[in-house]
């Protein structure tokens, strides 16, 4: 569901509030460096929610999701005395998650499948019944996206659910911040549409 737009002065709030909070995140990342344990945790709880969704949505399973997320941390922390600050530490830490998904799906493709489904737990769900009582919208939403192209998928999931802008998501993907938002622009409608078919087929299933 797209929801309405904010006010100019709830969108101001939300935008002082995004920016501070940027700037403690890219803080204890800049204290981290020396070893504070407690800069470390408060770097990796505040941004853990955010490099697994995002590695989960760029293709990963969710086995394979979490490893990747503890693997992007392990790969940060042994980065940090290089970061400067430069960028936010969000812009950072998800380039290193992009590297992390690349390099394991590098690793993978080396590797000898051994049967056509990967994940074939995975598969058996995505045969159920979805129109059933109680069924998550948040795992439809997640298929949809699963079928998006790749490049539209990450540019959909870096600004709308991890909320990066579009500039920071752009030094993320490695193109320009044009590219990005005509990715995000078409992923939307795409989403839209498959969101709006759903909903037509939905009432037609309940009178059959």
């Amino acid at each position: 569901m797209i929801t309405p737009a904010l006010s100019s002065s709830s969108s101001s709030r939300a935008d002082v509030t995004d920016a501070s909070r940027e700037e403690s995140i890219t803080a204890w990342a800049l204290d981290a460096r020396g070893g504070d344990p407690v800069a470390v945790e408060r770097f990796v709880r505040a941004l853990h929610q955010d490099v697994r969704r995002y590695v989960a949505f760029l293709g990963a399973d969710p086995q394979s999701a979490d490893d990747l997320t503890q693997d992007t941390f392990l790969r940060a922390l042994g980065s940090l005395p290089r970061f400067e600050g430069r960028s936010s530490a969000r812009t950072w830490l998800l380039s290193i998650a992009r590297r992390a998904v690349v390099d394991s799906i590098r690793y993978t493709s080396t590797r000898p499948r051994l049967s056509d489904t990967e994940d074939w737990q995975t598969a058996a769900e995505r045969t159920q019944p979805r129109d059933l009582p109680g069924f998550d919208d948040g795992i439809a939403l997640a298929e949809l996206l699963d079928m998006l192209p790749r490049d539209r998928r990450e540019a959909f999931v870096l600004t709308q659910l991890v909320g990066l802008p579009y500039a920071e998501a752009a030094d993320v993907s490695a193109c320009p911040v044009g590219t990005v938002r005509s990715r995000v622009a078409r992923a939307r409608t795409t989403l839209i549409c498959w969101l709006d078919d759903a909903e037509e087929r939905t009432p037609a299933a309940a009178a059959a």
